[in-house]
């Protein structure tokens, strides 16, 4: 058997985005020794590609502004399937999480009292998103790094977890590779905490970056813990489509925060046809009152909760470029043309820098004079592991997740920028109940030597196998298929095929064979994210098979309306059988406080209640 290295922390962190590096900083502060694990370099977290800004109620551009809005628009905007509880936490301490990145030296754009600025947003009542011009992640990255690492913890980069161990019923440790020099390791943990992101390298056409193919929540739902709402995967209305070699690529939310308008083939500004009843009284009715309103904005003059049909909600946009695609008003090639420029150039420059450069120097498009071309990309799964909203642990005791990894803030559909406020929240909150957990114990776990030496042999496996399929290929057909039979438009027929598909990919993958050696061998890392890959797809695939109506990021063409009189009331819960079958349920979440209740559209709520 391969040498193995062995090491002992009292809290390993897997993940090195906002919420691991948050969960880290916190545990440090409790007096924990931590180790963030992480696949890819220190500051490459897929954190730093989020440009728009953290949602929080500041009330710096808008004094209406409350916790109590925040937690209003989060509940409907995620369709009332949200875990209440953790709404509550996250709307009330986002802004003591913002002010607190704040004194640790992240230089937000300010008002011109000098306070942290705040940008509208989909979905977000008020102007709410503090930012750093369209680099917000990156930010956030640099000043959690930062302090991080003046914290004490130790960081393991370009490492990949493959499983987490179980003695006695609790997370006892983990298994992971180097994936430069192909060494082995474990790492003793009196506690784990899951920081690892998405899956939306599931899908062909996606936002994400190259560490997003769901071996995290594929890591939590193999140690036992329940999974819920993995139906609901949210495609991101703006993503680059021209030219083919960076579609998907995000185009940030903040353009439209800006001012950019979203027209056809024809000219025509179409999101005016797509406003659902519920929302029509918040947005603008023309185009020329849309454009008083960003005048307003830009002027700190804000009156009025008006605002243009493209701040409607990400699933609500992202249906309607597609279904102006099908009716054959797409963009040269295949979208929508967002518009900036009819706002100052040097405003543009100011506050979209990233765009900027991103499309000129990728599409030869100066976003300044000419519209850009952009169309429906995966962003963001809702879903993931269940865990407790006070202290974000799992149903596997010992084992917390927090941020993307984690479900239950966000519903049936995420506000932008809630994602980064969510890291930062959850973040501190998972590191802080790890740590005091931790602490009490007097020592780690005993490990069962057989379960190491098995995960060792399944790890080397694909190198000890020969005249099989590229894995590159595998993958590549893995993500094309969940493209077009889960993607954005799902239907019975399309669902029961990709349940087929998937058990023929798992077959593929089994026999795969990367070739080569232990060092710098991408290959092989395909290799071992098959397996990960079909969990996550086939977790997705099932639960949007069960849920027969359509809610938020989840679409069935067979059941276009929300089915309010059930569908409304409960969630997926999926977790693995003893026999190692995927098993689905759907619970509710406890009933809500008639306070909270109070905060509520009683026009929604009437719908949910029938």
């Amino acid at each position: 058997m391969s040498e193995v290295t062995n090491h002992e922390y009292d809290v390993v962190v897997i993940g090195a985005g906002g919420a691991g590096l948050r969960a880290a900083i916190e545990a440090t502060r409790e007096g924990a020794s931590v180790a963030v694990v992480c696949k890819s370099m220190l500051g490459k977290a897929h954190t730093v590609m989020a440009e728009g800004g953290a949602a929080a109620a500041l009330g710096n551009k808008d004094p209406r502004d409350s916790w109590e809005t925040h937690f209003r628009d989060t509940m409907k905007g995620g369709k009332y399937l949200n875990d209440w509880r953790m709404a509550e936490i996250h709307a009330k301490e986002s802004p003591d999480r913002i002010r607190e990145l704040e004194q640790w030296g992240a230089i937000f754009d300010r008002t011109p009292d000098g306070l942290t600025n705040q940008r509208n947003f989909g979905g977000h009542t008020y102007p709410r998103l503090a930012h750093i011009g369209d680099a917000t992640g990156l930010e956030m990255i640099r000043t959690l790094q930062e302090r991080g690492i003046h914290s004490g913890m130790e960081v393991f980069m370009e490492y990949t977890v493959r499983q987490i161990f179980i003695t006695n019923g609790k997370a006892s440790g983990c298994f992971a590779y180097n994936r430069a020099d192909g060494t082995l390791h474990v790492f003793k943990a009196k506690t784990i905490i899951l920081a690892t992101g998405g899956i939306t390298r599931c899908w062909a056409v996606c936002s994400g970056s190259w560490e997003y193919t769901g071996e995290g929540h594929a890591l939590a739902y193999w140690a036992g813990a329940e999974m819920g709402d993995m139906e609901f995967v949210q495609f991101h209305p703006t993503g680059m489509i021209w030219p083919p070699s960076v579609k998907g690529i995000l185009v940030t939310e903040g353009v439209r925060g800006e001012g950019g308008m979203l027209s056809n083939s024809e000219g025509k500004r179409f999101m005016f046809n797509y406003i659902p009843e519920m929302y029509k009284p918040e947005f603008a009715d023309t185009e020329e009152e849309a454009r008083e309103w960003v005048n307003e904005v830009i002027d700190g003059k804000l009156a009025t909760k008006r605002r243009p049909p493209e701040l409607l909600t990400r699933d609500v946009v992202a249906k309607a470029i597609n279904s102006e695609r099908d009716a054959g008003r797409a963009s040269e090639h295949g979208g929508a043309y967002l518009d900036i420029s009819w706002r100052d150039e040097e405003q543009v420059k100011k506050k979209l820098p990233g765009m900027y450069h991103q499309f000129m120097e990728l599409a030869g498009v100066d976003i300044t004079k000419e519209p850009m071309e952009v169309g429906p990309t995966a962003h963001y799964v809702m879903g993931g592991v269940k865990v407790e909203p006070e202290t974000q642990e799992s149903t596997v005791p010992r084992l917390y997740a927090a941020g993307e990894a984690a479900t239950g803030l966000h519903g049936a559909n995420r506000l932008g920028g809630n994602s980064l406020s969510d890291l930062v929240c959850f973040g501190k909150r998972a590191g802080e109940f790890a740590a005091k957990v931790a602490l009490q114990m007097d020592d780690w776990e005993e490990i069962d030597q057989t379960e190491i030496d098995q995960v060792v042999s399944e790890t080397l496996a694909p190198l000890e196998r020969e005249n099989g399929e590229n894995p590159a290929k595998i993958v590549a057909d893995l993500r094309e298929m969940m493209q077009n039979k889960v993607g954005i438009i799902r239907s019975k027929t399309l669902l029961e095929e990709a349940l087929s598909d998937l058990d023929e990919i798992s077959s593929r993958g089994k026999l795969s064979s990367p070739g080569g050696g232990k060092i710098y061998n991408p290959g092989w890392h395909q290799a071992l994210e098959i397996n990960a890959m079909v969990d996550i797809s086939r977790m997705c695939t099932i639960a949007a098979l069960a849920r027969e109506e359509s809610r938020g990021g989840h679409t069935r063409e067979d059941f276009p309306a929300p089915d309010y009189s059930h569908w409304g009331k409960v969630n997926s819960v999926i977790w693995m059988d003893e026999d190692g079958s995927m098993k689905l349920d759907h619970r509710s979440y406890p009933p809500m406080s008639m306070e909270l209740r109070g905060l509520l559209d009683e026009s929604d709520l009437h719908q949910e209640d029938e």
